[in-house]
């Protein structure tokens, strides 16, 4: 039998969540920020989408923005590019905080099939 995603590697699920991205990329002594939207989240990683072009394994830090409580919450993740398609970018997560990693799997959780 045929597995239409055998492509897909992902491990973890994904949920679509669209929300504000700013993606800080520090190469040779330079910083540039970048302003995107999500297009899908999980726990390991995020597609941003953005019409900007990056070198893959390009290491980063996501800002993560949610809003709808008292006040606005940053997520700061470590990151690497790990995608880069006409649309956007997939960055992979790979250092983040306890508080951070928690509001993440309830991000998943609450947006997926399996939170309903």
């Amino acid at each position: 039998m045929d597995n239409p995603n055998k492509d897909d590697r992902r491990k973890q699920p994904r949920v679509g969540f669209t929300t504000r991205i700013e993606i800080i990329l520090t190469a040779e002594g330079k910083e540039v920020i970048l302003d995107a939207s999500s297009k899908d989240l999980s726990i390991n990683g995020v597609f941003a989408q953005t019409n900007q072009e990056f070198a893959l394994d390009t290491r980063c830090v996501a800002n993560i923005y949610l809003s709808g409580g008292v006040e606005d919450l940053r997520l700061e993740i470590q990151g690497c590019i790990v995608r880069q398609t006409d649309t956007g970018v997939g960055i992979r997560f790979e250092s983040m905080d306890v508080d951070t990693f928690a509001h993440l799997r309830n991000i998943v959780r609450y947006n997926s099939d399996e939170g309903s």
